[in-house]
């Protein structure tokens, strides 16, 4: 059975392919240069997710994942952010803005759920 990897695994990717022994390729990239790439992977998303095709839309998962973290990288090496900034910041957002769940709020069906994210969101904007 192979080994169950993990985000750490691929961020450790991501730091080899940027080095100075790894890809040049890679190297060369900027963070201007791989929105090409995301918007790419994005769109091949989309299709899989219109075609229903369940084996493909993982695998596109995984090209957009490994996009957010060569990006993340690249942004570590300039002193902007780095990855776990990045779901540190995504998981705060989603508690906050998910209050029926996390929180004091209700919301029992999608329309009042949305009403309330947007509300929430809202908020976190001033």
């Amino acid at each position: 059975m192979p080994k169950k990897r993990t985000l750490k695994d691929l961020k450790q990717i991501a730091e080899k392919l940027r080095s100075d022994t790894g890809c040049p390729w890679d190297r060369d990239q900027t963070i201007l240069s791989m929105l090409k790439y995301i918007k790419d992977e994005v769109d091949e998303v989309a299709q899989a997710i219109e075609n229903a095709d369940h084996a493909n839309l993982r695998e596109e998962l995984g090209d957009v994942l490994f996009q957010i973290v060569m990006i993340s990288q690249i942004a570590k090496e300039h002193g902007y952010f780095n990855l776990d900034n990045v779901v540190s910041d995504i998981y705060d957002k989603i508690k906050s803005r998910h209050t029926w769940v996390f929180g004091k709020d209700k919301a029992k069906t999608p329309e009042e759920a949305m009403a309330m994210w947007k509300k929430n969101k809202a908020k976190e904007k001033k």
